[in-house]
């Protein structure tokens, strides 16, 4: 079997209704698959699974054979070592990160008939050339109106609401405090996706009030959340600083190999961005309090500007991703927590005058022919491809149910 058939298994939930096992006999219960990695690590990240009574938050690596694990030499690779679940058709040997440890396998458990296998195969390799996800891209094409203002509004809408249960889950973690909740989000943000992950581990092993307790330091945080991230590398003052502050909190530290290089941006290296973060926690007091009490754009951008000449600024458009994927959301969320829909609303509406993101995906509904003008249609787009495109729920979407409804009149 080519490995790249047992992804595209994995990734569409061709195994839903079959029991999994770890191949030491734990029930498994793949509560997400993840997002597929493109870039150098281990194939899906953000993938959620329940093995017995526990649930694990990681990476996920795919192979055939449990012994190509040995054969791509992963297990001398740090970066797979937070892997939390090995997938393969086979279970030919038992695998180890670079520490060790053992880690849990699965042999998925999918329908096997051949002639269904050779065509999910063909599928699979149309679909590695094309990369072609959104369905109806060729009515699309055709007419764009397909997508109307009013279903990009409720796409708008439930992306935050989506967004918001995924606030109101951190909070049940951080015992209600909105504040360090918000500290944990803003931190994964500021990975900006290819180190949202580190990022996230990063803000929970280093908790927001040891950093509070030297805010008015920037050495200090800048030293403890580089240490806390393993990278302060050979800077011998920084380091004597941050085993001072390692053994006043009992900290331990992330392994610096989690962190993501490999074809980036200088101004987008992770050593940067953390100290662009530690300089937004040591200028502003109270900051979660300021941003969830502030309507205007551009004082909510102004909050995020660096006043030190020790690292430099961020671009507005780093900032307006920033307002998009974290403050937003917040202010919507802590709005309806308080039962102010007035407040909901207006949060929800400022998208509307932040420009529009770009990446891969908005860039296929650009390419269909999709107006975007701002930062609430890419939300409102990028909810469509990732919850309807992506899952095949076209008969839950406006188009796929319009265009379902017209082929079966056109049969009578």
């Amino acid at each position: 079997m080519p490995e790249l058939l047992l992804h595209f298994i994995w990734e569409h939930c061709l195994w839903a209704g079959l029991p999994q096992t770890t191949t030491d006999g734990r029930p498994i219960d793949i509560l997400s698959v993840g997002e597929h990695n493109h870039d150098a690590g281990p194939d899906y990240s953000h993938a959620r699974i329940r093995i017995g009574a526990q649930e694990w938050v990681g990476n996920v690596e795919i192979h055939v054979n449990s012994s190509d694990w040995f054969r791509h030499r992963h297990h001398l690779d740090r970066a797979y070592d937070n892997v939390i679940l090995h997938v393969v058709s086979r279970a030919d040997k038992q695998v180890f990160n670079s520490n060790g440890q053992i880690i849990v396998q699965c042999e998925l458990q999918y329908p096997h008939e051949q002639d269904y296998l050779t065509r999910l195969f063909t599928e699979a390799q149309q679909m590695d050339s094309a990369r072609e996800r959104i369905h109806c891209a060729h009515q699309l094409l055709h007419d764009p109106q397909m997508i109307s203002n009013g279903w990009r509004k409720a796409l708008l809408y439930k992306r935050l609401e989506c967004k918001r249960s995924s606030i109101e889950r951190l909070l049940e973690i951080t015992n209600g405090s909105w504040e360090h909740a918000f500290y944990i989000s803003l931190a994964r943000n500021f990975g900006f996706h290819t180190n949202s992950q580190p990022f996230e581990q990063l803000a929970i092993c280093t908790p927001l009030s040891y950093l509070q307790k030297h805010r008015n330091s920037l050495f200090q945080l800048t030293s403890i959340l580089l240490g806390q991230a393993g990278l302060i590398n050979n800077d011998e003052t920084m380091a004597k600083e941050y085993a001072f502050l390692r053994t006043k909190f009992s900290l331990s530290p992330l392994d610096g190999s989690q962190w993501k290089h490999a074809r980036m941006r200088p101004q987008n290296s992770p050593e940067l961005r953390i100290r662009q973060f530690a300089a937004l926690l040591w200028q502003s007091e109270f900051l979660f309090s300021r941003l969830m009490s502030t309507a205007d754009l551009n004082a909510l951008a102004e909050l995020f500007v660096i006043h030190t000449d020790q690292c430099p600024q961020m671009g507005r458009g780093s900032i307006d991703i920033l307002l998009v994927n974290t403050v937003l959301p917040y202010q919507y969320a802590y709005a309806i927590h308080h039962n102010n829909k007035i407040q909901a609303e207006a949060s929800a509406m400022l998208m509307e005058h932040i420009a529009p993101e770009d990446n891969t995906i908005i860039r296929q509904w650009r390419q269909l022919g999709q107006d975007i003008r701002s930062a609430a249609d890419t939300q409102a787009l990028l909810h469509l491809y990732q919850h309807y495109c992506q899952p095949h729920g076209c008969l839950n979407c406006e188009v796929g149910y319009q265009i379902f409804i017209d082929k079966q009149l056109k049969l009578f």
